[in-house]
Order: structure tokens, then C-alpha cells, then sequence
């Protein structure tokens, strides 16, 4: 695995376990709203590095596949 996967996965669990915080421990008002500014946004930005990663099976054969001829 490479390094933007393996952050992007740490990011992921950081922003859930944070989220999971703010949800079940009921901190103070300001701590929430810290959370929400900071791990929501980049949760979804984490997830989004995740999915692009993977891609599509199909789409990973046809880059094999095919030599790249240009413009």
C-alpha cells in the first residue's frame, strides 16, 4: 500500500472515532462544533481518496491492457 492510501485510511478512522465522540460522550458545545468544522469535512475528503484509489476492477484491465499513445 502506498502512502496516500494508508493516510487516507488513518484519516478515516480518526474522523469516525472523533464523530463517534462527539455523539455518544456529549462534550462541552465548543468541542462539538470543533469537531463537526474539522472531522466531517475531512472524513468525506478521506473517503472520497479511498474510493478513488480502488476504482472500478474493469477500468484497472483496460489500463493493462492498453499502451498509452498519446494526445
Amino acid at each position: 500500500m502506498d502512502k496516500l492510501q494508508i493516510s487516507s485510511y488513518l484519516m478515516f478512522i480518526i474522523s469516525v472515532t472523533g464523530i463517534a465522540y462527539g455523539l455518544l460522550f456529549n462534550p462541552a458545545n465548543w468541542v462539538v462544533y470543533g469537531i463537526s468544522i474539522i472531522f466531517i469535512p475531512s472524513g468525506i475528503l478521506s473517503f472520497g481518496l479511498i474510493v478513488m484509489k480502488k476504482g472500478p476492477k474493469e477500468a484497472e484491465e483496460d489500463k493493462t491492457r492498453e499502451p498509452f499513445i498519446g494526445y
